[in-house]
Formats: C-alpha cells, sequence, structure tokens
C-alpha cells in the first residue's frame, strides 16, 4: 500500500517537473544561442569585461534588436534595393544560389505575413489503409508532375511527432481527403501531445459525414 502511495506520489512530481525541465532546457538553448550575437560587439563592451560577469539574455536582446532594425530597414525604399542587390550578387553564386532560393521560398511561406503554409488540418489514410493520422493541405501538384497524375490531387504534408518540423510529403487524391474541423494551430497541438491533448469534439451537425472535398 505505501509503496503504491510513493510510486503515485512520484508520477505526480513527474508530470509536474518534467514539463518544467523541458521547457526550461529549450529556453536556455534557444537564449545561449541567441548570445552568440555578443561576438558581432568588440570585446571591451562585453557583458563580462563591463561588469566582471556574464548576463545571460544580452545576446538574445541584441539578437531580437537585429531582427528588428533589419526589418525596418528592409521596408523602407533604400532597403528594398539593398535586399534586391544582395539577392542577385547571391544568384551569381552556383551553390549557395541553390540553397539561398530553396531556403528563402520555404521561409517566405512560413513566416511570411501573408503566407499560408499550413492552409487547412486534414485526416488521411497513412501509411496504410485503416490506419488514419493528420496532415496539413500545403497547395496542389504543378509543374510536370501534375501531367503524371490521374485526377484531381493536392498536396500535403504529414508531420512526425512529437517533432512536427520533420515529417513525410505527399500528393494525394483530393477524393481520400477529410477536411477536419478545427484550427491548424489545434492540430498541431493534437500531433505534437501525441494525441493526449485531444481537442474538443466539433458539434453533430458540424462533423463530416464523408470524405471532404478540400478547395
Amino acid at each position: 500500500m505505501h509503496g503504491q502511495l510513493i510510486k503515485r506520489y512520484f508520477l505526480t512530481g513527474l508530470l509536474i517537473w518534467v514539463p518544467l525541465a523541458i521547457t526550461a532546457w529549450v529556453l536556455v538553448l534557444i537564449v545561449s544561442t541567441m548570445d552568440q550575437s555578443l561576438h558581432l560587439l568588440p570585446a571591451a563592451i562585453h557583458p563580462r569585461n563591463l561588469l566582471g560577469f556574464d548576463l545571460p539574455g544580452v545576446g538574445a536582446v541584441l539578437t531580437l534588436l537585429i531582427i528588428v532594425l533589419t526589418g525596418l530597414l528592409a521596408t523602407n525604399f533604400i532597403g528594398q534595393r539593398l535586399v534586391i542587390w544582395w539577392e542577385r550578387l547571391l544568384a551569381r553564386i552556383p551553390v549557395v544560389n541553390s540553397i539561398y532560393t530553396s531556403v528563402k521560398q520555404v521561409s517566405d511561406t512560413l513566416f511570411s505575413s501573408s503566407g499560408n503554409a499550413f492552409r487547412k488540418a486534414l485526416l488521411i489514410e497513412y501509411p496504410r489503409r485503416g490506419a488514419w493520422t493528420i496532415a496539413f493541405l500545403t497547395g496542389k501538384p504543378g509543374s510536370d508532375v501534375l501531367q503524371h497524375l490521374d485526377g484531381d490531387f493536392v498536396s500535403v504534408y504529414v508531420p512526425t511527432t512529437p517533432n512536427p518540423t520533420s515529417g513525410f510529403f505527399l500528393m494525394i487524391a483530393k477524393a481520400d481527403v477529410i477536411e477536419l474541423d478545427m484550427s491548424v494551430d489545434t492540430a498541431l497541438k493534437y500531433v505534437i501531445s501525441m494525441g493526449v491533448v485531444a481537442p474538443p469534439p466539433a458539434p453533430a451537425g458540424d462533423r463530416p459525414g464523408r470524405r471532404s472535398a478540400v478547395a
């Protein structure tokens, strides 16, 4: 009996401390990475030389300031000209051009205020018939790929769990896709939690009874 109580208390404490520890670890990792921007400043004005000890977070503030100032500069006429000139310069470098162009297209899609990387949350049969998973609509196949597909297809991204930044890109027949009545954010939380944090059920009248035609 006492052993069961101790086990119960241990698991309860574990459920409290593990999320806190992981959150703290991620924050420390992010701040320590952003603190590397201090190397852009002269060593004489580093916190260690000015105060006699390191001050975590100063580099993070500097990084955020650089990002904001870069965005401010890029929004005016002169800044836009500089960005165009910089991209043209990179376009002349063979290997750098292919890497930079690919990364920029992805970042523009993900971070642009007008971007629409994950448009809708979907339910698809994957990786086999009878097994279902969450996916996200990313668009429609194009270019030469479209000529080899018989029917109406959509492009989807299937994230892995608990890390949704890696996953699989699939092209699936539109008739085999079910559009879910949940936001993309809710679906991402569902994936990251490995199904533990389930979204609230949709009203009975809003539940899809057939495979939906994704627009």
